[in-house]
């Protein structure tokens, strides 16, 4: 497959993943329906300054072009039962999702703490920041000297590297969906 090949082709990919039709780009791009189906056919080869005034319109650079991977790992979706669970704590389920994904630049997890858990006196501290949703019951969190108790629809966001500390002091389980970044599991 040569050069011009890749780019026809690639530029076809990038513009479905964007829901774009060929109208709506080339009326974004100011450049003919007609040149941009030509270089999704691979009959012409675009210039430099075409190719990046076409990506302008979605928009793009042209090293995110070129290096974006367009064919997922061969994991992307996962099932309840594939989740694993990380917590050391019997009281906290912590389950741990696309772990094995590679290039993994955020940290997914659904999490569930029984009444009484607690994360420990020793508060949580690492790299990066996090944020969550409380989807059913409630959970007293301490980030710094702040202290709140968050119930369903209520969520958080902070610096990880604020010590924190998460307490189920109700009387059913918490269950929250949390992301981190970058990956502290």
């Amino acid at each position: 497959m040569s050069n011009s090949d890749d780019i026809g082709h690639r530029l076809l990919l990038v513009r479905k993943i964007y829901g774009l039709t060929q109208r709506e780009l080339s009326r974004r791009a100011g450049v003919t329906n007609g040149a941009i189906s030509l270089i999704e056919q691979n009959r012409v080869s675009p210039s430099i300054s075409s190719l990046k005034k076409i990506l302008d319109g979605i928009p793009m650079s042209i090293a995110e072009f070129f290096t974006l991977d367009l064919v997922p790992s061969d994991e992307v979706f996962f099932r309840a039962d594939e989740l694993p669970d990380i917590a050391m704590d019997p009281k906290i389920i912590m389950k741990l999702l696309g772990r094995r994904s590679k290039g993994r630049a955020m940290q997914i997890m659904h999490e569930y703490y029984e009444p009484g858990a607690d994360t420990g006196e020793a508060m949580l501290r690492h790299n990066g920041e996090e944020g969550g949703i409380v989807v059913r019951g409630t959970i007293q969190l301490t980030i710094g000297d702040k202290v709140q108790s968050l119930s369903p629809g209520d969520g958080y966001y902070f610096d990880s590297q604020i010590p924190h500390r998460f307490v189920n002091a109700g009387h059913e389980i918490c269950e929250i969906v949390s992301a981190n970044s970058p990956p502290s599991f």
